[in-house]
């Protein structure tokens, strides 16, 4: 079990200081460095959920960043702590042209990247209007990789708040095109014209359930969870309807050192709450997973 974004200030400045002096922006991550270095260029970073695995009391993401030419990845407890650490590796890579991308003289500007942004893609779309709305940005996860080596094809999921398209291509990148554009005319499909207006609902704080009165809550905190054969996925269906969050679940490719599937259930709470599980068919990975997640709220429900 964990949540999102559980990575203190103190974690991302000591991560900082391993960059170069003339690569630290004060007060800036090194996702929000990346993130200005690509708008001046042209070229935003896409962030892609690589792999998600480990125990469900400490999981391990990697995220794999693309900016332009350069692609690199970064593994740590959380997603956040992953796109951190990709974020990074790319900033050394590419320390001699921050400085002076981020911070231009003025005679050095050639309008290519206004140029550029003059013709975005859906991919960056939708990483300009997360940014704009306040909405947290959208992530690629590679589902699959099937096919020959010289006809690969890859299958992404894109998520930006409550929505998940999926779509297939002939490289990563065209997939996640590809995603991205489903999501898009979802959005312009949900505002009812191709202006996006469409408002995603605000997140339900943990505190919220915890000081909830609502009959599944009070099942969940008086109930054991330990009864064989309960369909753990109901239960966490019926939860979420009464409480108005999202669940979704995210089946990981690898299997366990046991053979066992795995998979993630992702709650979209404030913070939001990511849960393992593991199971010998895919339906009882994620009968564990919201086993997990339901654990997990049981205990947050019942702190006093």
């Amino acid at each position: 079990m964990s949540q999102e974004g559980i990575h203190s200030d103190a974690d991302i400045n000591t991560s900082l200081k391993t960059l170069e002096p003339q690569t630290i922006i004060r007060g800036k991550t090194p996702i929000q460095i990346l993130h200005e270095y690509g708008t001046k260029t042209g070229n935003l970073p896409v962030y892609v959920m690589d792999k998600a695995e480990g125990e469900a009391h400490q999981p391990s993401f990697v995220f794999s960043v693309s900016i332009g030419d350069v692609s690199c990845t970064g593994q740590g407890p959380s997603k956040k702590a992953a796109k951190h650490q990709a974020a990074e590796s790319a900033l050394k890579i590419l320390q001699r042209d921050i400085g002076t991308l981020i911070n231009p003289v003025k005679s050095e500007s050639n309008g290519v990247a206004a140029e550029t942004n003059n013709q975005p893609n859906s991919v960056g779309m939708l990483q300009e209007l997360a940014l704009q709305r306040g909405w947290r940005l959208p992530e690629y996860t590679i589902l699959m990789e099937a096919g020959p080596p010289h006809k690969r094809e890859f299958t992404v999921t894109c998520r930006m708040e409550s929505l998940s398209e999926k779509a297939v291509g002939n490289s990563k990148k065209m997939a996640k095109r590809a995603a991205a554009e489903k999501v898009v005319a979802k959005l312009q499909s949900l505002s009812g014209c191709s202006e996006i207006t469409w408002m995603p609902k605000p997140s339900v704080r943990i505190e919220n359930i915890r000081n909830s009165s609502a009959e599944n809550v009070c099942l969940l905190r008086r109930n054991p969870l330990s009864i064989p054969n309960t369909d753990y996925i109901q239960m966490m269906l019926e939860l979420s309807k009464e409480q108005g969050f999202e669940v979704t679940y995210f089946d990981i490719d690898e299997l366990t050192v046991n053979g066992q599937y795995q998979c993630l259930a992702e709650l979209s709470t404030s913070p939001v709450t990511v849960c393992h599980g593991t199971g010998i068919s895919c339906s009882n990975a994620h009968n564990d997973a919201a086993h997990s997640a339901l654990q997990y709220i049981k205990i947050m429900a019942s702190i006093k």
